[in-house]
């Protein structure tokens, strides 16, 4: 926990006409256009099958894949039932509104809610944002349980005075600026699994992984 004060393809259509007399060698049998008719049928459905089914894995692939080709990629990692107690613990006698900072599933801001804070979550994958959203109907804390999708760099934190981010080692240093700029002086900050590269902690607990 840190203060915020430390440093810190379709087919065509033929038509053909017969002149009166003349035989009619090149008209195809009936059975033979009825089993051409069903072959294309089945080709056309069988097109139509793998096509929604590519596109139904690029809509649920793409919002986990997306994340990890940019710069800094913060993955989904469920926090543990212990890390959850020792966020409550850091929380205790603490006031004003809470912001998970890639809220994940959504556990961090509903155990949060059900404490009594006003919190709130920013995510990058819609799936994550919906499911939170479910989840905090279920748990009935939906009134004070509030998910977006954002990313967390155009996001602004001044609002908040108590900060949670399971971040990673990579973007600590760049999110430090960034909350020394925005958050009063009174906030609080819990770093989850990696600390800040300038910040002193005032209170600290063992690790949890």
């Amino acid at each position: 926990m840190f203060h915020k004060s430390f440093p810190a393809l379709n087919p065509g259509t033929h038509l053909a006409t017969l002149e009166e007399g003349r035989p009619s060698e090149c008209v195809p049998p009936a059975s033979l256009e009825a089993n051409s008719l069903k072959k294309s049928s089945w080709g056309v459905l069988f097109t139509g099958i793998v096509g929604g089914t590519l596109v139904a894995v690029y809509a649920v692939a793409t919002p986990f894949v997306t994340p990890a080709l940019r710069r800094i990629c913060l993955p989904f990692v469920p926090a543990t039932t212990k890390q959850i107690e020792n966020v409550v613990k850091m929380l205790e006698c603490r006031r004003g509104a809470l912001v998970d900072i890639g809220s994940g599933d959504g556990r961090i801001v509903i155990a949060a809610a059900k404490e009594g804070f006003t919190a709130v979550g920013y995510e990058l994958n819609p799936w994550l944002v919906w499911y939170s959203r479910y989840r905090a109907w279920r748990e009935g804390v939906q009134a004070s349980a509030r998910f977006y999708i954002s990313d967390l760099w155009k996001v602004t934190f001044s609002q908040y005075s108590n900060v949670v981010i399971f971040g990673v080692p990579q973007m600590m240093a760049q999110l430090e600026k960034k909350l020394e700029l925005e958050l009063q002086d009174d906030a609080r900050v819990i770093a989850c699994r990696f600390p800040f590269p300038h910040w002193t902690p005032a209170q600290a607990l063992p690790r949890v992984f």
